[in-house]
């Protein structure tokens, strides 16, 4: 994972097709697999919720893209990686 959070902002699409502006936190290999970590743009710093949302790269026809993770345990693996590492900047 990188040491530059906060500075990079991207807009993905969901399958129903709406918009979501995303900070990336960073990246990471993990097992394997290529993983990144973003919090909401729009999420309000005093908010308690942290909700990091963490996709999968995937090569799909040979373009890198951003995919869900839906097996419990990678998605579980993947968080614990990137939590580990933002507590490590704090100290």
């Amino acid at each position: 994972m990188n040491g530059d959070f906060g500075n990079d902002f991207i807009t993905i699409t969901d399958e129903n097709g709406s918009e979501f502006e995303l900070e990336h936190l960073g990246t990471a290999e993990i097992n394997g697999g290529l993983y990144m970590a973003f919090l909401p743009a729009d999420m309000d710093e005093d908010d308690e919720d942290f909700g990091m949302v963490i996709l999968k790269v995937m090569d799909e026809d040979g373009e890198e893209v951003l995919v869900s993770i839906d097996d419990e345990n990678e998605l579980n693996v993947a968080y614990d990686h990137f939590i580990g590492q933002l507590l490590d900047e704090e100290q």
